[in-house]
């Protein structure tokens, strides 16, 4: 049989820390769902110091998700494992995963501690995360800058300690493949006791190297792979989970080792956490971008007609992009909704269910066929639902290219109607000013997307906004025929984040700490 790597997948920790990328509580169990759906092995729900919403968010993806360990980051210290325990303690498989720097430059000048005041406090961390719960993850950040020796020594002691798991994280993505597999190899023959434990690995993206470099660890023997959907992440991002898993699938013969993802659910998967994040797949991305299965060069075409293997080294099959695409109309039924969503792998509650036919039905009305973009878009819009603060009632727009565009909007508040008008360099412009008045508030608008969800006149616009306020990220999605309107939901999806975060943080314990 050939060798097993555990997927471990950080999406909801460190791929939600990249900018503008946070997600709410409902969000994050959504992507849980789907993580459990692809199969994961492990999860890392969050760092449960971080916030008290933090915490609740990884309860509740305990509480959603059954089929996978659930990890929660902590820092080497008391009060972090403290907490990382209560986040996870109800979940089926809990573990507490605890990281201290380790190299010089970090030890000096973040920790200023030394070498031997770091280890001894790695493994006095880890016997307390020990006393709670059984699986203990030790990561040694910055490893990849580390002294070798220093690192044989802590994994050594950690693992004596009782950590289950060694992570070497390339916390800056600083290392390069061949740097990368005489590290694990060092560490495999020079920590005595390393059969103990699995090691692991989790590389960033800085200098484009975090899949190459997981690929590496493989090859070298790590048993863990740490990564995230679509390579989201601080800075650069992480190491991709699709690229890695399909790379290990399409390339078996040169790695030898197998997992257990589902790679069918990987675009589906994609998509959601692009649409929650609202961080877009860039059309060139490998295995899930938009042109990842396009071919446009003449001789590309006729080979792939003559033979698929010519150009594609994988099928949209295997990732879960079906090729046969079916329409619908207003005069489909339920049934053959219901049919189609679960053709597309969507598995939707009685109400989640009853939502999604009734917006069908809307659009059905607004467009000639329905395709199966049209309904995955309405499904992950329906996954992002937050409770709205504010609602649109209705909007009416003045613009032309000779006169100054004016909107009129009106919004519900809490049961209450207000409207007002406003203009702007635009209807767009015109219209978030209008809202801005009800609100009571000015935004910054950090960024605007429109893309078609599919082709057509009457094609859903899918419009993704990012909005600041007090140094505070906010993104907003809006779906519809009428790009300004599209417009307008996604700009108040946005705001209505804002306020569900403020209702959070106002009904917390007052004296939960942070």
């Amino acid at each position: 049989m050939a060798a097993q790597v555990k997927v471990f997948d950080t999406t909801l920790r460190d791929g939600e820390q990249s900018p503008g990328c946070s997600m709410n509580l409902n969000e994050k169990v959504e992507v849980a769902k789907q993580l459990e759906r692809l199969r994961v092995d492990v999860m890392e729900a969050g760092f449960a110091i971080a916030s008290p919403g933090d915490l609740a968010a990884i309860q509740a993806v305990c509480a959603a998700v059954k089929d996978v360990v659930i990890a929660s980051l902590a820092r080497a210290l008391p009060k972090d494992i403290d907490a990382a325990w209560e986040s996870v303690a109800k979940a089926n498989a809990p573990r507490i995963h605890t990281f201290i720097a380790t190299s010089p430059i970090h030890m000096e000048h973040k920790l200023r501690k030394a070498p031997d005041q770091v280890l001894e406090q790695a493994v006095e961390m880890v016997k307390y995360a020990k006393k709670y719960c059984s699986d203990v993850e030790f990561s040694a950040e910055d490893a990849t800058r580390s002294n070798p020796e220093f690192l044989y020594r802590i994994f050594e002691a950690t693992i004596a300690a009782g950590a289950t798991v060694v992570n070497v994280p390339d916390t800056v993505g600083y290392t390069t493949p061949l740097e990368m597999e005489a590290l694990i190899q060092g560490i495999r023959n020079n920590v005595p006791n390393i059969d103990k434990a699995e090691l692991a690995v989790h590389c960033h993206n800085d200098l484009g190297l975090g899949v190459a470099n997981t690929l590496a660890a493989i090859r070298a023997g790590v048993v863990q792979v740490e990564c995230t959907i679509n390579g989201i992440g601080e800075r650069a991002g992480n190491a991709a989970l699709e690229e890695i898993v399909m790379a290990l699938r399409t390339r078996q013969d040169l790695y030898q080792v197998e997992n257990r993802i589902d790679t069918t659910q990987i675009y589906r998967t994609s998509r959601l956490v692009a649409t929650l994040t609202g961080s877009e797949v860039q059309p060139n991305k490998a295995i899930v971008g938009a042109n990842a299965f396009a071919h446009e060069a003449g001789i590309h075409q006729h080979g792939v007609m003559a033979n698929k293997q010519t150009y594609e080294i994988m099928t949209p099959a295997s990732i879960g992009l079906a090729e046969n695409k079916m329409v619908l109309g207003k005069h489909s039924g339920r049934h053959a909704f219901e049919d189609r969503l679960v053709t597309l792998g969507y598995a939707l509650t009685r109400d989640k269910l009853d939502a999604a036919f009734e917006q069908f039905k809307l659009l059905a009305d607004k467009k000639k066929v329905v395709a199966d973009e049209d309904i995955e878009a309405l499904v992950q819009h329906k996954a992002a639902a937050i409770p709205e603060t504010y609602t649109l009632q209705r909007f009416v727009i003045n613009s032309g290219n000779v006169i100054t565009s004016t909107a009129a909007v009106k919004l519900s508040h809490l049961g209450v109607d207000r409207e007002e008008v406003a203009t702007g360099d635009g209807p767009v412009d015109a219209v978030f000013k209008a809202i801005d008045k009800i609100v009571g508030m000015e935004f910054a608008l950090e960024s605007y997307r429109l893309h078609s969800v599919t082709e057509g006149k009457d094609a859903q616009g899918d419009v993704r906004v990012k909005i600041e306020r007090d140094q505070t990220t906010y993104s907003g999605r809006g779906l519809s025929t009428d790009v300004v309107e599209a417009s307008a939901k996604a700009y108040l999806n946005a705001i209505n984040k804002l306020y569900d975060q403020v209702r959070k943080q106002q009904e917390q314990p007052e004296e939960a700490e942070v």
